[in-house]
C-alpha cells in the first residue's frame, strides 16, 4: 500500500520498525532519494529517514540548476563533464514538470576568464563531452548579437558570447517526486526522524539505527542489513557517532542567492558571467522573478541553518552591477534569499572554487556506507554505484541476487508525460482542463509544471473540497495544493508548504504572506495542534520570513 501522507505518520514508522529492512537510507536529500529509488526498483525491502524535512539542507537550496559542469573545463574533469552532462538529460526526461532547458549565455569581455576563441573551443569540447543532442548545441554571438540578445549586459569591452542549453529544475520538487516514486515502488520514508545513534552486533557490524521522532520525542529501533549515510553536509557527523570519521573528510562551503522582481531586474536571457574577482555567477529569469548566485565560500557555522550575510549580499549586488550597469541595484531592491552548503570532499591547498565536486563512497570497519560529494546533476549515477555496493554485499553474504538499476528510463512521479517531447501537449490539455474548472489560466500553468501527471488528484481535490475551502478562509487553489501536499507529501510544517512544496518563500515571497494564518490556522484545526506548538510554527516562519529579506549582520 503506497503511503506518503502526513496523516499516517503512525502508520510509517511501524512499516519501518516491525521487519528488518534490507537498506536503510539515512537523508532525504536528492542523494538519498536516489538511492531510496533505484534500491526500492530493485526489489530491496528499504526505508529512508530524514531529521528535518526532505530536501530541507543543500537539496532546496542550490542554484537550481541540473547543469552539465561548462566550469569544469577549466579544471580538466573531462569525465565528470561527460557523464554529468548526459545524465541531465536523462533527468530532464524523466522529470519534464520539474526540469526545463534553459538556454544560456556567456559573454566575454576583454580581460575575462573567456574569450573568442576559448569559448567556441569550450562549449565545442563540452557539446561532444555531454553529448548535446543536436537542437541544443552551441552558437557563437558576435556584440551586436550578444546585446540584443540581453540588452542589461556590459557593453564596454563586449567581444561577444557563447550560447548554449542548460537545465534548470525545482531542486526541492525534483527531491520529492523521486522519494514518491520510491514509495510507489514500497519504499518506508520518513521525515522529521533523526538517527541518533548505531545498532552493533558481536562483531561490531551495524545492524540497525535508533530514531527519535523530532515531532514527538519518542524513540524507535529499525533494523537493517545494511546503512547508507547519505546525510550531505551531516555526513561526517554520523561518521562520528560510528567512530569511523577517519581519512578524507567534508570541506562545507556556503552559495548565496538574492533574488528580485522581474520589474526591478528585468532579465530577458539567463547569463552566465564573470565577477570582478574571476567567479563566475549566474542570473536567471524565473517566472516573474530573477535570481543571481552563487557565492563559493567557506563555512563553519551552523550547518542545520546558513543564513544570508551582508558581505554576501554586498559581493553579489556588486558582481550584479558590474556585469548590468544600468540597473544599478540596491539592498532595497532585493526581494528574498538563500543561503545553502555544499558538502565537498575535502582537498590540501585548494580554494573552494577549486574542489571538485566528485563523490565517493566510504566504507567502516562496522559496515556503513558513507556517500559523499557529489552533484544534483549526478543524482541518478551515485545512486546506482551505492546500490551496486548494497547488492553486491549481499551477494556475498546472503547469495541473494538483485537486478540491474532500472532508473535510467524510469519517469519520476508527476514524470508520466511521455517524455519531454510529451509533456508540451500534456501541460497544454491539463492548463485548458484547469481554466474549464475556473482556475485562473496563469496559475493553472504553475500548478501543471509543478505536479506533471499528478495534477490531476489535485484538480479533483479543487472542484471536491469547494466547502471546505471556505470553510478554511482559503483560496481554492491554495487550499487543493495544501490537502495534496498533506495527503500526499507528508507536509508535517507551515515551512515544509511554503519553501519545499511550493518554494514560494523564495520566488513569490508576497503569496507566503497572504497565506501563512490561513495555511497555519488549517494545519493547527487538522493535527488538533496545542498553543504553543502552533505558535513555535507561526515563530518558525515569521523568522524565516525575516532572514530571507533581512541578511544575518
Amino acid at each position: 500500500m503506497v503511503i506518503f501522507s502526513s496523516h499516517k505518520r503512525q502508520h510509517i514508522f511501524e512499516s519501518l520498525t516491525e521487519q528488518k529492512l534490507d537498506l536503510l537510507v539515512i537523508g532525504g536529500g536528492i542523494t538519498g532519494a536516489g538511492i531510496t529509488l533505484d534500491a526500492a526498483t530493485r526489489g530491496l525491502r528499504t526505508g529512508t529517514i530524514e531529521m528535518n524535512d526532505f530536501a530541507a539542507g543543500t537539496s532546496s537550496r542550490s542554484t537550481k540548476l541540473v547543469h552539465g559542469g561548462l566550469r569544469y573545463l577549466k579544471q580538466f574533469e573531462i569525465k565528470m563533464i561527460a557523464e554529468v552532462g548526459k545524465e541531465r538529460a536523462i533527468v530532464y526526461e524523466n522529470g519534464p514538470h520539474v526540469t526545463t532547458p534553459e538556454w544560456m549565455m556567456l559573454p566575454f569581455h576583454k580581460g575575462g576568464n573567456f574569450g573568442p576563441l576559448t569559448t567556441n573551443f569550450g562549449l565545442r569540447v563540452y557539446d561532444f563531452l555531454a553529448g548535446v543532442k543536436k537542437g541544443e548545441r552551441r552558437e557563437m554571438f558576435r556584440p551586436e548579437e550578444a546585446l540584443k540578445q540581453e540588452p542589461l549586459i556590459k557593453k564596454d569591452g563586449l567581444k561577444g558570447a557563447g550560447y548554449y542549453v542548460e537545465y534548470k529544475t525545482d531542486d526541492a520538487r525534483l527531491t520529492i517526486e523521486v522519494l514518491k516514486k520510491a514509495v510507489q515502488h514500497g519504499a518506508h520514508v520518513i521525515n522529521y526522524s533523526k538517527a541518533i545513534d548505531f545498532i552493533y552486533d558481536n562483531d561490531k557490524k551495524i545492524t540497525g539505527v535508533i530514531v527519535e521522532d523530532q515531532l514527538t520525542g519518542r524513540k524507535l529501533t529499525i533494523n537493517a542489513k545494511k546503512v547508507i549515510n547519505a546525510g550531505g553536509p551531516w555526513v561526517d557527523e554520523l561518521r562520528e557517532v560510528d567512530g569511523s570519521k577517519k581519512g578524507k573528510t567534508l570541506h562545507i562551503t556556503k552559495g548565496s542567492h538574492l533574488v528580485f522582481s522581474q520589474k526591478q531586474f528585468p532579465l530577458q536571457q539567463a547569463i552566465y558571467f564573470d565577477a570582478p574577482d574571476g567567479r563566475m555567477i549566474f542570473a536567471i529569469p524565473r517566472n516573474e522573478k530573477t535570481y543571481v548566485g552563487t557565492t563559493d565560500t567557506t563555512y563553519e557555522g551552523d550547518i542545520g541553518h546558513p543564513t544570508l550575510t551582508k558581505e554576501d549580499r554586498t559581493y553579489l549586488l556588486h558582481a550584479i552591477n558590474y556585469m548590468f550597469p544600468s540597473l544599478e541595484m540596491t539592498a532595497s531592491d532585493v526581494e528574498s534569499s538563500w543561503a545553502g552548503l555544499r558538502p565537498l570532499i575535502s582537498e590540501e591547498g585548494k580554494k573552494p572554487g577549486e574542489i571538485s565536486r566528485k563523490d565517493e563512497i566510504f566504507i567502516s570497519d562496522s559496515g556503513l556506507i558513507s556517500m559523499a560529494g557529489g552533484k544534483l546533476t549526478g543524482y541518478r549515477k551515485m545512486a546506482e554505484q551505492a546500490v551496486n555496493t548494497v547488492v553486491g554485499q549481499l551477494k556475498n553474504e546472503e547469495n541473494i541476487m538483485y537486478t540491474e538499476s532500472e532508473t535510467k528510463t524510469l519517469p519520476i512521479s508527476g514524470g508520466e508525460v511521455g517524455g519531454s517531447k510529451g509533456f508540451a501537449a500534456f501541460k497544454k490539455r491539463k492548463v485548458a482542463e484547469a481554466v474549464g474548472i475556473g482556475v485562473n489560466e496563469s496559475t493553472a500553468d504553475l500548478l501543471v509544471q509543478r505536479y506533471g501527471s499528478n495534477i490531476d488528484v489535485l484538480f479533483s481535490i479543487y472542484k471536491n473540497k469547494q466547502q471546505e475551502a471556505t470553510d478554511a478562509n482559503m483560496e481554492q487553489t491554495v487550499f487543493a495544493e495544501l490537502v495534496y501536499c498533506l495527503e500526499y507529501e507528508l507536509v508535517s510544517k507551515p515551512t515544509d508548504f511554503f519553501i519545499r512544496r511550493t518554494g514560494a518563500l523564495y520566488f513569490d515571497i508576497d503569496w507566503v504572506r497572504a497565506h501563512k494564518d490561513g495555511v497555519i490556522n488549517y494545519m493547527s484545526s487538522v493535527f488538533n495542534w496545542t498553543y504553543e506548538h502552533k505558535q513555535s510554527c507561526v515563530d518558525e516562519l515569521e523568522q524565516l520570513l525575516h532572514e530571507a529579506v533581512t541578511p544575518d549582520l
